[in-house]
């Protein structure tokens, strides 16, 4: 039963949150091609930044059974209370909450901003904004892989 908990929880991480890592990582740059770009190009963008939104939603729901199965995983292995899987766990509520309090809502600000006239201007720096926020969601999850490969402490570990 270890097992299938485990590969679920893998599998779950490798599919949601690579696919949230990547659409939200893309959309910055579609949502000023969206407003900075007049013609059809303009256009296309928009609708790649609505799609990257919806697959950043849509994921981040799916999203919400990698820490099930990485709990229960935990469990039927005894390491709950192991140093790397607290600060794993520390780190991935951290990301869920920037995902979910600033991405997200973020993200949907972008989209409906005008694509011209003043409130336009001050989507560079929206952009700009979140494409940092983005890079720190993404370094986190970085650094929570890296915890559940090496976990430093454990007798178990590499």
């Amino acid at each position: 039963m270890t097992k299938v908990l485990l590969s679920a929880h893998v599998l779950g991480a490798i599919l949601a949150v690579g696919s949230i890592a990547v659409a939200a990582s893309l959309f910055p740059r579609y949502a000023k091609q969206a407003v900075t770009d007049e013609d059809e190009a303009g256009g296309r963008a928009a609708g790649i930044a609505q799609l990257l939104h919806r697959v950043c939603r849509g994921y981040a729901v799916v999203g919400l059974a990698v820490p099930v199965f990485g709990l229960a995983t935990g469990a039927k292995l005894g390491v709950l209370t192991d140093a790397w899987l607290i600060a794993s766990m520390i780190l991935t509520a951290i990301a869920a909450l920037m995902l979910a309090v600033v991405i997200l809502p973020d993200q949907q600000r972008l989209l409906a901003m005008p694509r011209q006239g003043t409130e336009a201007a001050g989507l560079s720096v929206a952009a700009s904004r979140l494409t940092m926020v983005t890079g720190i969601f993404n370094l986190l999850w970085s650094v929570v892989v890296v915890l559940m490969i090496v976990r430093p402490g454990s007798t178990t570990g590499a």
